[in-house]
This record gives structure tokens, sequence and C-alpha cells, in this order.
């Protein structure tokens, strides 16, 4: 009979490895096309794999918490009904020509570029080491006796990028020699990293008999990195501004129930902030860029990522892809779906790839404002603080006066490296004047 090799699929173009994290299916039992045989999760979601052939499962090749490269071949399906065949024992090494080059990229982005400082890492006796552990060893400036003295936690005591990233963390409690080629990497920033280090380890010593200590979830630490990672990076600054959007609220009002009985669609503030956000992009592309070095990266594309909240408490930021070609019924239903399959965990690797800008909406929580950290390697984030009827000077032709009007305040951190004061004040006044300037009797 026929064997078939199930491998893990290319899953987006900034996704290189995932691990392993339950098999559906079991050695000895049936599957269908198109059924999934295992799960997985990546630094960005989690997934099913499914099989793409009717068969038996004949051998698994990587057991839980296996950290296993894009184009690894991770099962043996034997196909019913078809001529013998043979199937080649899937070597522990991944295919370097796919996933190197994919790899570089989830660096680039996960990872404080730094200059090589120490000769190129490699394999060396039992020691097999990923292409993505060996570009983080080499952007950190990690030396080949540093990697091979790390206590690996992957399968034969492989070492993991979360190994990896963990002792760059604490090198800060390394000895002198490894302090000083952590010095010599100029972005690696070690004190405040020592500072982190020391706050995790002191959290044991002040806990009680009566306290609960709780282990933190894989997503959790990912974005407790990256957030670290984001603040050590970028240099945060924000701009505030109060935006009046009474004609916003009243004209929602009076459209939002036709509109869902035409389109099966709840209108919500969400799909009007973003097309304001995606015009002013557009009108301030160079809000709309990378920094890559001392390079800058203007995006052609403008994606905007929506902060959405997951079922354990978590934050996901799918991305609206062209956010500036599609109009308000087409937002309405894009936000709307990202927002229902991050909720139900159903979303896919490429869903939360690419963005460019990221909003996010600390009014749903009540607050009225806030300073949110950039999502690394974009320059930039808005936060959507809560509508509130306040009382207002209002401006008429016949003279000012108080009334009651909606207001709320829009909060944008940037990075203060590529965006200045102006740039960054102008940018949000530019949402803040496309919401002010609604048409009340805008058609839908």
């Amino acid at each position: 009979m026929a064997k078939f090799e199930l491998k893990l699929p290319k899953m987006g173009e900034s996704v290189a490895e995932a691990t392993i994290t339950s098999w559906l299916k079991n050695v000895g039992d049936t599957i269908e096309a198109d059924e999934a045989v295992f799960e997985i999760a990546t630094d960005k979601v989690d997934s099913e794999v499914p099989s793409e052939v009717d068969g038996v499962l004949i051998e698994k090749l990587f057991e839980v918490d296996d950290l296993v490269q894009v184009g690894q071949t991770i099962a043996v399906i034997e196909i019913a009904g078809e001529a013998g065949g043979s199937v080649e024992t899937p070597k522990a090494e991944p295919a370097k020509e796919v996933a190197e080059p994919i790899a570089v990229a989830e660096v680039a982005q996960t990872v404080v570029a730094a200059k090589e400082t120490t000769a190129p890492v490699v394999s060396s006796g039992d020691r097999f080491y990923s292409p993505l552990v060996r570009n983080i060893a080499k952007q950190e400036g990690i030396s080949q006796a540093e990697l091979d003295g790390i206590s690996g936690t992957g399968k034969d005591g492989r070492v993991t990028k979360n190994d990896i990233l963990a002792f760059v963390e604490n090198r800060g409690s390394q000895p002198a020699s490894a302090k000083e080629v952590a010095q010599e990497t100029p972005k690696s920033q070690p004190a405040p990293t020592k500072a982190v280090e020391k706050k995790i380890e002191s959290a044991p010593v002040v806990a009680t008999g009566d306290d609960e200590i709780i282990e933190m979830t894989r997503m959790g630490k990912l974005i407790a990195h990256h957030m670290v990672e984001s603040v050590q990076t970028a240099a945060h600054v924000q701009s505030f501004i109060e935006a009046d959007v009474t004609k916003i609220w009243n004209w929602r009002k009076k459209v939002k129930d036709e509109f869902f009985k035409r389109e099966g669609e709840n209108l919500t503030f969400t799909p009007i902030f973003m097309e304001a956000v995606a015009k002013a992009l557009r009108d301030f592309p160079m809000m709309n860029i990378s920094l890559q070095g001392d390079t800058v990266i203007k995006k052609k594309h403008i994606n905007l990522g929506m902060a959405a909240a997951l079922g354990d408490g978590n934050l996901i930021v799918p991305v609206i892809k062209d956010a500036d070609q599609l109009n308000l019924v087409g937002m309405t239903k894009k936000v709307n779906d990202l927002a229902a399959r991050a909720r139900d965990n159903k979303l896919k690797p490429d869903d939360i790839a690419g963005g460019t800008y990221t909003v996010t909406n600390v009014g749903t929580f009540g607050s009225i404002m806030g300073t949110p950290i950039i999502n690394q390697p974009q320059v930039g984030i808005l936060a959507l603080g809560a509508i509130r009827k306040v009382p207002a000077v209002v401006e008429t032709p016949e003279g000012d006066f108080i009334g009651i009007r909606y207001r709320m305040f829009l909060s944008h951190s940037y990075d203060h490296r590529v965006v200045n004061g102006a740039l960054g004040g102008q940018f949000v006044k530019a949402v803040k004047d496309y919401l002010e300037a609604w048409d009340s009797n805008r058609e839908i």
C-alpha cells in the first residue's frame, strides 16, 4: 500500500515553525481527507492540521510539545487501495531552503536587530539547532559556547526558541564574559531586561501559603515578551485629542436597524472609526511604515490591525487587509467576521499577519484614554476611548452655548525614532477631523 507523508503546511509568510499541542488521532485510526489529525500553536495563532488523503495513521514522528519546522513530515498515513510504495524516513533537520528565509523574516519582527559580534553558530556533536535558533543566536551575539551551554526543553534536550529567548532575557545574570558580549550588541539593552528578570524572580519570594501561584499561558508569555521587546525597541511618545462624535452617534442610531435587516450585520462604531483611520493613513503615508535598522520601509498597502479580545482574556490582533479600499458595508462585514472568529479561536495565521498600523478600543472597558504599546514592527497605534455624553461649548454663527454632546478621546502612541511630534499630532487630528465631518445624511 502507498504511504503519504503529512507535513507541516505553510501557515503564513511570517510563520516558520509550530508547536504540536495535541494529537487528535492515534496510530491505527482511520482518517478521512480533510479530517484534523493534530493541533498546533504558533507565535500568532492556534490551528488544526487536516489530512490530505483517506487512510490509516501508521506512524507519528513527533510528540506533544515538540517544535517542528514548516515542511517537516509530522506523520505517515497508509493509503488504502493503492499500489505499494515506499516513503523516506524524514530527517529531524528541516528543509533549510524553505524554512530558513521565512525564519529570518520572523526573527526580524520578533527579535531586536543587532550586529554580528561572534562567529556563526552551528549544530555540534549531538546538539541540533534549528535555523530559527541559529538566527536568534546570530542577532543577539550569542557565541557557540554560550549556545552549547543552554539547557534545552525540546525533544532529546533540543534548544527551542523559547529556551534561547529566555537565555537572552536572563543574560544579565551571566558571568562577566557573557555580559561583555551582550554589551557589544547595541540594541539588546541588558539593563531593562535585568529589571524584568528581577521582577519575575521576586514573585515566589513574596508569596505566602495563602497565595495562589498561577503559571502563565503560552500566549501570555509570548504577549509579555513582545510587549517588553516593543518598549525596549521603540521610543514611545503619545498625543491626545478629543473628538465630537455626536453626528456619528445620531446617524448610527438612525440607520443601524435598517442596516441589520438588509445586511444581516450589526453596525457598530468600530468600522466607522477604522474607515477614518484608513483615510488618515492615506493622507499621512509616513505613519504607514516600518523601521528596519537604519532603513525605513514605506508600506504600499494599508493593513489595519484590530485588537480583539479572546475567550481566555488575552488579546489578538487580526488584520483588515487593504482597509482603505473597503466601503463602510465591506468594512463592517470584515470587522464582524474577524471579531467573531477571534472569539471562537478560528483565526488563521494569515488573518493576523501583515499589519501596518493598529487600532485598539480601550473604551470597551470604560477607559476614556490610554497609552497603548506599539505592535512591532509598526510605528503607531491608536487607542479609542469611551464615548461620553458631556456638556460642551457649541459654536454657532449666533454665538456660543452649552450643549450636551457625545465626545471621546483619541490616544495616539508612536515611535519617536521616526515619527516626530508634528506628524504624530497631525495624523491623530486628521482622524478627529474625519469623524467630526461625518455626513448626517450619508446613505449606506
